[in-house]
């Protein structure tokens, strides 16, 4: 398995990570009759919570384009030491992202977003090139 791909798998494993900790704090917090229901109403979540959730859904929305470029680097036949930097860095970004969110570190969230972000654009590039 490439770097690329193995860090793939390591991004999805932290996906079912952060699912685990909203859906915990979401249920102890609204109650299993809440998240089980159907969810008709808006749901009140305290800021934590409704934190996680953001980075859990933004994650889901990155994840979607790293998964781009692993694959146009894989297939592509491109890999190599600055993809597989580039790979391991989106999820460096993706770990320390959590607790960013969570807590408010703010401008650091979004210098770490940035980073993830610029590490999968560039992968994308290096592949084209």
């Amino acid at each position: 398995m490439t770097a690329e791909l193995s860090a793939l798998a390591v991004a999805a494993l932290i996906q079912a990570v952060q699912f685990a900790l909203f859906a915990v704090r979401a249920n102890l917090e609204l109650g299993p009759r809440v998240t089980m229901g159907p969810r008709d109403r808006p749901i009140e979540l305290s800021p934590l919570t409704g934190r996680l959730k953001r980075a859990m859904d933004n994650h889901f929305e990155g994840l979607a384009f790293f998964t781009i470029a692993v694959i146009v680097v894989t297939l592509g036949g491109a890999a190599s030491a600055l993809t597989a930097f580039c790979a391991w860095l989106y999820v460096a970004a993706r770990v320390l992202y959590v607790p960013a969110y969570a807590f408010g570190w703010s401008p650091w969230r979004s210098v770490i977003w940035m980073v993830g972000f610029a590490a999968t654009l560039l992968m994308i590039l290096v592949a084209l090139f």
